[in-house]
């Protein structure tokens, strides 16, 4: 159900997405990659803890230029030590693109 409302919530303003909303996605698609359920990814957790390979990281990285609408580079995952950090950087990242979508 909560995804159902994530979706349609990043259907209508990706950038109205919150740092822990962007944690549950990140969360899911980990889970979902190592075949764990999202319950049991902590965010604090360092990335290279699950074991994520380059194929794996990827495809999240693929996924998430679809769900957000911004490029990311597969690496990203590991310039970030854990799911918390990298929300905080998307939620900054779809801020940025966000203002830059109405610049003239």
């Amino acid at each position: 159900m909560k995804e159902k409302i994530l979706e349609t919530q990043r259907q209508l303003n990706p950038q109205a997405m919150t740092a822990e909303d962007i944690q549950d996605w990140l969360a899911s698609q980990i889970a979902e990659q190592i075949g764990v359920d999202a319950d049991e990814i902590d965010t604090k957790v360092p990335f290279d803890s699950y074991g994520l390979d380059s194929v794996q990281t990827m495809s999240i990285a693929n996924l998430g230029k679809q769900y957000f609408g911004v490029q990311l580079s597969p690496i990203i995952i590991w310039n970030y030590p854990n799911i918390e950090s990298l929300s905080q950087y998307l939620v900054q990242e779809l801020e940025t693109s966000e203002v830059e979508m109405f610049e003239v």
